[in-house]
């Protein structure tokens, strides 16, 4: 067994928690703000959102590879219908977390007394929406916590590992 393959689990998930801190750091950005009508492009703040990826194969596939590396110690206790043995050359590389804008369009709020108010009295505000943002937020700090969950998992694991 390559010495690789032991921290394929712990590599994995520290690109998981590295991709949960990246989508934390954006919604923190999209909070703060939330209200700001002119950037440095004179256009309102665009939210900004993380994308994930795959590096190798699909999920489905990276899933199925991290679950069934067992060898089956008796025919009755496990069966291989449906599901394919890892291979010693097969390599798992993780997610890739992309930070990209929000194309949807911006809010326009009344507010004539603004200073960045069009001649109707509109301003156009940041397509961010606060509820949203924190949703987006719980969910991030739960990604996060199973992360470290496996983190911690397939730490004893390969402590234990070595103490046989």
């Amino acid at each position: 067994m390559k010495i690789e393959r032991i921290f394929a689990s712990l590599n994995i998930s520290a690109m998981g928690l590295s991709a949960q801190r990246k989508r934390m750091t954006s919604i923190a950005e999209n909070i703060a703000n939330a209200e700001t009508t002119k950037t440095e492009e004179g256009t309102p703040y665009k939210r900004k959102v993380v994308v994930m990826r795959a590096l190798a194969g699909n999920f489905g596939n990276i899933l199925r590879k991290e679950t069934i590396r067992l060898d089956i110690t008796n025919e009755k206790h496990f069966s291989s219908n449906g599901f394919e043995f890892i291979e010693a050359g097969d390599t798992i590389r993780g997610v890739r977390a992309e930070v990209v804008e929000d194309d949807s369009p911006e809010r326009l709020v009344y507010n004539p007394e603004h200073p960045d108010a069009d001649e109707n009295g509109y301003v156009r505000m940041p397509n961010i929406n606060i509820i949203v943002e924190m949703v987006d937020m719980i969910s991030a700090a739960r990604s996060y916590e199973a992360n470290i969950t496996c983190l911690n998992a397939s730490k004893n694991m390969a402590k234990d590992a070595l103490e046989i």
